[in-house]
């Protein structure tokens, strides 16, 4: 093995497996929960640079597969939405570890953004004009709005994702160029759910309520939001980020039951999250619902 492919696994084996030096249990919401939370994100980065990755050369019916999905522009733009509005949060925030890791978040969205827009551009896809990415008037509901999103949708991506690989939808060769991307929203959903939990537990009872109920808004809001996925446009005729896991498990074109997708969801979201410290939580409200869903399911 060279010295650059060395790296490369080592840095690959990082990105999925973190263990926190400190032994024994951790409360949740404690100054020893937060170091540990953001301090995963931060070892776990992969430095990856999307400007020098080598995308390979497609046969010409993988190509037409890839460039016919009608997700580049909702994906380009959901990450180019995602980076700003977690770059806005950490300027609000003040303790120096906590924003470190949220700037690294910012920053590793911005980086997908890059990493789409190089794959379109090797492929010769051609993507609709992108919008002004303004900052959000609100950060904290942006963030709140952000995470919980990729929580949901990151969920269904992970059985996508590994159904194309299967299918041979996607070339292995693609595949394995693009892992890197699905692996870091693992991290930042496994990232977003322990800050909710350590910022609930250190509110002062009365906000945390206020807090609680911004919540509830935030998921009023992204069901709302879910619900026009089959109109797939809104009301200004702008694609949502809502329709890219639908739009992408329609164009895939695999004949996969319901029941088949989510227990494939199930399985790569516990694969993907079982590398990082068990103390740490697990997103829980996406699956949870997958497995109410199926048991009502055949098969």
């Amino acid at each position: 093995m060279t010295g650059d492919a060395a790296a490369v696994e080592a840095s690959d084996f990082a990105m999925r497996n973190w263990k926190a030096k400190e032994a024994g249990p951790v409360k949740i919401g404690s100054p020893e929960h937060l170091h540990m939370f953001a301090q995963m994100l931060l070892d776990t980065h992969n430095p990856y640079k999307p400007a020098v990755i080598e995308w390979p050369k497609l046969a010409p019916d993988a190509l037409a597969r890839v460039t016919s999905l009608p997700i580049w522009d909702i994906a380009v733009q959901t990450e180019g939405r995602a980076s700003i509005r977690v770059k806005s949060f950490a300027a609000t925030v003040a303790e120096p570890l906590l924003r470190q890791a949220l700037e690294m978040d910012a920053g590793e969205e911005e980086r997908h953004k890059v990493v789409l827009s190089k794959l379109v551009e090797a492929y010769g896809i051609k993507l609709a004009p992108e919008p002004d990415y303004a900052a959000p008037r609100h950060a904290l509901w942006a963030w709140l709005v952000t995470g919980y999103s990729e929580c949901i949708d990151s969920f269904f991506a992970f059985g996508l994702f590994e159904t194309a690989r299967r299918s041979g939808f996607f070339p292995v060769e693609l595949v394995e160029t693009f892992e890197p991307v699905i692996q870091e929203e693992a991290r930042h959903i496994l990232f977003f759910v322990n800050w909710v939990a350590w910022r609930r537990r250190n509110l002062p009872i009365w906000r945390r309520l206020s807090f609680r109920l911004t919540e509830i808004a935030v998921w009023l809001f992204l069901i709302y939001e879910r619900i026009g996925i089959a109109r797939g446009i809104d009301s200004a005729g702008d694609m949502q980020d809502a329709n890219f896991a639908l739009q992408g498990s329609s164009a895939i074109g695999v004949d996969l039951s319901p029941a088949e997708l989510i227990d494939l969801c199930l399985a790569e979201n516990d694969r993907r999250m079982a590398g990082y410290d068990e103390r740490l939580l697990r997103p829980k409200l996406a699956p949870a619902v997958a497995r109410f869903a199926r048991r009502f399911m055949r098969g």
